[in-house]
């Protein structure tokens, strides 16, 4: 019988909350859902938020009965936020995280590179922002249980996966007793150390390295700004590196690598915490500042993925999926991408729109993005943590060389978490004129945000559906692009219509952005009226043209939302 920890979390800074569990006696009859989504961290609540958007109802299985403990992914990036304000909580994040741009690399007591994140005046977000991952959490809970078609189940923990061509079934254990819960779609959001993968017996491939970090979190008041610090081969902790990130609330997080061979168990002893923490803070020039530690952990960097993230009818997404260092916020950041590439995708399966080979698309496009990371992230990582002798011996002279040649200082920086761009995918158009663009976003890529006014940009106006925006200056969509359009909506596809470039409304649009200075035209590359972007329900590019016509368009929607080929 799973007893799951029903004692709130001790923190010298969060309130846990223990949500009570759901039991099957209170719940009589058979029990049979569309989908069921196996975790509720933040990529399980993420998809849950994301398939409630296209109206699918899901039961979301939690075998704990509150947030997570710790800071854990505590940096998300502009491209994450843009994600979780579709899901309504970014307004949350911004209220309580801290902003910041900047990240210092020191070694020998001097910074030897400042990065620079870029931020456009165009952009809604900054480029990161930090907040503690129980926060977020809490904030996507929220969400949720105001979900009248999300169901999330405390204190149930699946034990076994059976599945068929029809279904999966799933063993549920509970504080009560287990019980059988039947699903068409298992989404398996479960972390990194996923059971049912294990149940299914599925292989990671990819590297796992030999650098081992202590996470802390501690209470302290520094007067630093909100940057990230790196200290590479400090004098307290010879050959390794150090992290630290200013997070909400009064608390601070250092991540220190542990020299080769050390014991975790012994390393998370209050003494050793100590003596490492007050090195730290007198190798920066705070010694004797009082501090309080709120909650540690361990982790080892690892780069691996399943190749393939679909196996019969279960899904997986998240950590399940792939494990990333978390050198360049790529973690969470990742899993965020992860939901919201497949929500659509599922919900067209679900709804009958499509058929289950649409999620062979989510599957190439998010293993291509895992191995774009891991290739990346290798590099920051055996700079971070050499795995050999030769790394080492090549870090340490990027190391020395860098104190007196600026030009090394940028080898030091590693890309951070970014969106991929699916210049590959299946769902890009073959028939449009994207290779005729010189500006704006391509196949496969992120929108641009684009700044329409105070409190107001581009992205605001996209929701779940595929976005048609077509830039006109007449009083209405020509009635052949009308005719696709009304088409393909009566047969169930979410369409929307943003006419921009006229002042007034323009007649077949839903939404008319005015774009009076042409500055969204000059983003994406528009030349003349009558040119188009079609962006998928992510907001990816699939398509775009300098002239837009209602045979092409049509193409393009049936092709990207792997319309069944009666539509």
């Amino acid at each position: 019988m799973h007893q799951p920890h029903a004692e709130p979390r001790r923190s010298i800074y969060y309130r846990y909350q223990v949500f009570d569990a759901w039991l099957p006696s209170m719940h009589p009859g058979p029990q049979r859902h569309a989908v069921v989504i196996a975790g509720a961290g933040p990529i399980g609540l993420v998809a849950a938020l994301e398939l409630a958007r296209h109206g699918v109802k899901c039961v979301l299985l939690e075998s704990e009965r509150q947030v997570s403990e710790g800071s854990r992914a505590i940096v998300f990036t502009r491209r994450s936020m843009e994600i979780l304000q579709q899901v309504g909580v970014a307004h949350r994040v911004t209220q309580n995280g801290l902003p910041w741009r900047f990240g210092n690399s020191v070694y020998r007591g001097q910074r030897v590179f400042r990065m620079e994140a870029p931020h456009d005046p165009d952009d809604r977000f900054f480029p990161m922002i930090n907040l503690q991952q129980q926060y977020l959490e809490e904030y996507l809970v929220d969400a949720v249980r105001a979900n009248p078609l999300i169901e999330l189940r405390w204190g149930n923990r699946v034990n076994a996966v059976t599945q068929d061509g029809q279904g999966a079934t799933l063993d549920v254990d509970t504080p009560e007793g287990p019980y059988t819960l039947q699903t068409n779609w298992l989404v398996a959001a479960d972390g990194a150390r996923s059971g049912i993968r294990s149940m299914l017996d599925l292989k990671l491939e990819g590297a796992s390295y030999e650098g081992r970090f202590i996470i802390a979190d501690i209470r302290i008041d520094l007067p630093l700004p909100t940057e990230r610090l790196a200290f590479f081969d400090p004098d307290w902790n010879p050959g390794n590196t150090i992290l630290m990130h200013r997070e909400p609330h009064g608390i601070w997080r250092v991540d220190y690598q542990l020299p080769p061979g050390e014991d975790a168990e012994a390393a998370l002893k209050p003494e050793s915490l100590k003596a490492r923490i007050d090195a730290q803070l007198a190798m920066i020039g705070h010694a004797g500042v009082p501090w309080a530690m709120d909650w540690c952990s361990v982790y080892s960097a690892r780069a691996l993925t399943l190749p393939d993230y679909v196996h019969g009818r279960v899904l997986f997404t998240g950590d399940a999926a792939h494990l990333l260092p978390i050198f360049g916020v790529r973690g969470a950041n990742t899993g965020f991408q992860d939901a919201q590439a497949l929500a659509w995708r599922l919900a067209f399966v679900v709804k009958g729109l499509a058929a289950a080979p649409l999620l062979a698309g989510y599957s190439s496009e998010r293993v291509g993005a895992a191995r774009e990371i891991i290739d990346e992230a290798g590099k920051s990582t055996r700079f971070m943590t050499p795995p050999t002798r030769g790394f080492r011996l090549l870090r340490d002279a990027v190391l020395s060389l860098s104190l007196s040649e600026p030009f090394v200082g940028p080898l030091y920086h590693w890309r951070t978490s970014r969106p991929h761009e699916y210049r590959d995918s299946p769902a890009n158009s073959a028939g449009d004129d994207n290779a005729l663009f010189q500006a704006g976003p391509g196949h496969g890529a992120p929108p641009q945000n684009v700044r329409l006014g105070a409190d107001d940009h581009l992205l605001d106006h996209l929701d779940h559906c595929f976005a048609l925006l077509y830039f006109t200056e007449d009083a209405a969509v020509p009635d052949a692009l009308t005719e696709v359009v009304n088409e393909l909506r009566a047969k169930g596809l979410p369409l929307r219509v943003i006419a921009v470039g006229s002042a007034q409304p323009v007649a077949g649009a839903d939404d008319t952005l005015a774009d009076a200075d042409g500055h969204l035209r000059v983003r994406y590359g528009v030349l003349a009226s009558g040119a188009a972007y079609l962006l998928r329900p992510d907001q990816h590019v699939c398509a775009r043209w300098m002239g837009l016509d209602a045979t092409r368009l049509r193409a393009a929607l049936v092709n990207a939302a792997g319309l069944n080929k009666e539509v």
